[in-house]
This record gives structure tokens, C-alpha cells and sequence, in this order.
């Protein structure tokens, strides 16, 4: 009598183990309401995306008049309907980053120019391989 599929010794289904750490990363989903109103109230600040990927959901922004600093802008952050690219220029505020309120990410980022030369992809584009 031959076994089903679903019973055969040979298919052992095995759930990965995970680990419940809480990320590192802040975003949009996760942010408090009271960090996302004190980010709100920022003023507006400019600057140029330094690098951004698609595919890791995450990207950096250098501050106009500060070459030396770079701030981590989150996928979910950036308004409109473009990918953000090298050498776009961009709109944001700065949000403090919790628990220490130490770091600090770009929130309500809005491209305003973007970067002559390259290709730009929307965010319903598929993925080049």
C-alpha cells in the first residue's frame, strides 16, 4: 500500500526559527504618534539622495550645506511616485530617532528635482535583474 505525499517520511515539514528582535529601523508603520507629529512640526530641509535601493527599502541623503553628514531616509518615507536616485534633490524633515533620540532620519521625503541623465523608474516598475 503506497503512502500518501502528505505522510511520507522523507517530507518533514520544518518551520524556520526566528528570532523576535524589534528592528532597528523606524518607519512610517512603525513610529509613534506623538514622534510623527514633533517630525511634522520640523521646518523643511533640503538635500541630495547620496544613494537609495529599491530592493533594500532604504537609502541616504546627503543636507545641503552639510557634505559631511548623511541621513537615513526609509522606503516608506518617500512621497510621490518615483525611486529616488543618486543626485536627486529632495524636500524632507528630520525626525529623531527613539529610544535615544540620538540619530536623526529623514521623514516626508518629496523629490524636487530629479537628477538629469539617468533613468528614473516608478515604484509599480519591476525590478531590473
Amino acid at each position: 500500500m503506497a503512502e500518501s505525499p502528505s505522510k511520507s517520511p522523507n517530507k518533514v515539514l520544518r518551520s524556520p526559527v526566528q528570532f523576535l528582535m524589534p528592528s532597528p529601523i523606524i518607519t512610517r508603520r512603525t513610529r509613534t504618534h506623538s514622534t510623527s507629529r514633533a517630525a511634522s512640526n520640523n521646518p523643511v530641509k533640503t538635500g541630495v539622495i547620496k544613494e537609495f535601493c529599491k530592493h533594500k527599502g532604504h537609502g541616504f541623503i546627503i543636507p545641503d550645506g552639510d557634505s559631511s553628514t548623511t541621513l537615513f531616509v526609509h522606503v516608506s518615507d518617500v512621497e510621490g511616485e518615483y525611486v529616488p536616485c543618486t543626485g536627486d534633490h529632495v524636500t524632507y524633515k528630520e525626525c529623531l530617532v527613539p529610544p535615544k533620540k540620538i540619530k536623526i532620519q529623514a521623514v516626508e521625503v518629496i523629490i524636487t528635482h530629479l537628477a538629469p541623465g539617468l533613468k528614473h523608474h516608478r515604484w509599480e516598475d519591476p525590478e531590473d535583474d
